[in-house]
């Protein structure tokens, strides 16, 4: 390793340290190393940059992002609560399990984790407060249901690793639903045991007319991810046009059905979109810089060397990308990860015949779990904001959550199968 290519790191590692935004350490680190070298002249951090954001599958994240607010603010976040609280009903821990598979729809409909986290935890945290349920267990839950919508479809993160990797969307989306549906089940046993063990009760009592009454006001919404998934999957549009697509349905139900949605509202939600969609694509200008040195280091083919010199095995290989992952995921974000790791690890793929598709799957999930993984975990953050509640009160529930989406994670590994039959 050359002595500039460790000033690159060491700069960016310090900057991280600092607590500077991802964005400014990747872009100043990328700069220090242009200016120590001859690698370039610094004319190329703003051609990369460009280069890095000028895509059209890109267009989806602004377009999923803004159906996912127009879905929250429209009404069909509330009716997917009130569908799954008449059908547990007082189950013990009934409430959590409402809490985390109205985490599994909306994901599909925001395609964000932190949307998710906060759209139901506004909602769900003050009534699981309501029923005695502690602040700490529903932070939580809420922090890796609400992760969720980085693995289930169409979740910005496959998103912004397909474009990365140039693997088709569509592929990822399908790939990623059996996984996400295991990591969802998984979550709802973990929170029905510990409330059961707490004696946590659920909501309102069960009966057909509450339920009959709840799935006609959510069957708009259940409709939504089937037009999206369904729409991509069987060829009928690209994942741009699908997050178009959103979003024209979200204004539709939002206007003329619910009419719960105004034009001064949809104008605050443009706003909100033009902000974070600006927060991702700043990441990923100076990402793709910081990548581009990478290469021009030669880090793949170093990557590449180091792991087959010491396995065969193409599941020893990852395992080990994934603890590399996980151990950054703690401290980085997803799509920082994604961009500077993921053409590191192509060649890598390439070398052991893994498939970049499944491999996806494997690393949004990884993803999930670094979310909610301190110090950084950017999900158990926003839940526990969300409850008004210190980060600190989660960490005594928090590993039999992070415990069951390891165990998916591994049991993918083991058994690629089960992402790879879809597609």
């Amino acid at each position: 390793m050359s002595s500039s290519l460790l000033v690159l790191l060491a700069g960016f590692g310090v900057l991280v340290l600092l607590d500077a935004p991802i964005a400014v350490a990747l872009g100043l680190a990328s700069i220090l190393y242009l200016t120590i070298t001859d690698l370039a002249p610094l004319i190329v951090v703003a051609q990369r940059s460009v280069a890095g954001i000028d895509s059209f599958t890109l267009l989806a994240i602004p377009l999923f992002l803004f159906a996912g607010l127009l879905m929250v603010h429209g009404g069909l976040a509330p009716r997917i609560v009130a569908l799954f609280s008449a059908l547990v009903g007082q189950r013990k821990g009934g409430l959590a399990v409402v809490m985390i598979a109205a985490c599994m729809l909306f994901g599909s409909l925001s395609g964000s984790g932190v949307a998710d986290v906060v759209a139901i935890g506004t909602m769900m945290m003050p009534a699981l407060k309501d029923k005695g349920y502690a602040p700490g267990y529903s932070a939580a839950a809420l922090g890796c249901a609400g992760s969720l919508g980085t693995v289930i479809p169409p979740s910005i993160v496959l998103i912004v690793y397909g474009a990365t990797t140039n693997t088709s969307i569509g592929k990822l989306f399908v790939a990623s639903i059996v996984p996400g549906i295991l990591l969802g089940l998984g979550l709802m046993v973990v929170a029905w045991l510990i409330a059961r063990r707490k004696g946590w009760g659920g909501g309102e009592p069960f009966s057909f007319a509450n339920l009959a009454t709840a799935f006609r006001g959510a069957a708009l919404a259940l409709l939504a991810p089937v037009l999206v998934v369904g729409g991509i999957r069987s060829g009928f549009f690209t994942p741009t046009e699908a997050a178009s697509i959103a979003v024209v349905y979200a204004l539709f139900i939002g206007f003329f059905v619910y009419r719960e949605l105004t034009l001064a509202i949809v104008f605050r939600l443009l706003r909100e979109t033009a902000e974070m969609t600006g927060a991702i694509l700043l990441v990923i200008a100076a990402a793709s810089v910081f990548g581009w040195i990478l290469a021009a280091e030669q880090v793949p083919q170093l990557a590449v060397s180091l792991i087959s010199g010491a396995t065969e095995s193409a599941t020893i290989a990852l395992f080990a990308l994934m603890s590399v992952v996980l151990v950054l995921g703690t401290f980085m974000e997803s799509i920082a990860i994604i961009l500077i790791l993921a053409p590191v690890f192509m060649p890598v793929l390439a070398t052991y015949g893994i498939d970049p598709v499944y491999f996806g799957v494997l690393l949004t999930i990884n993803l999930a779990i670094g979310a909610n993984t301190p110090p950084l975990g950017i999900d158990l953050m926003a839940a526990c904001r969300t409850g008004g509640i210190p980060l600190s009160d989660s960490f005594g529930y928090l590993v039999p959550f992070l415990g069951v989406m390891v165990g998916v994670l591994v049991l993918l590994v083991l058994a690629p199968q089960l992402v790879l039959f879809a597609i």
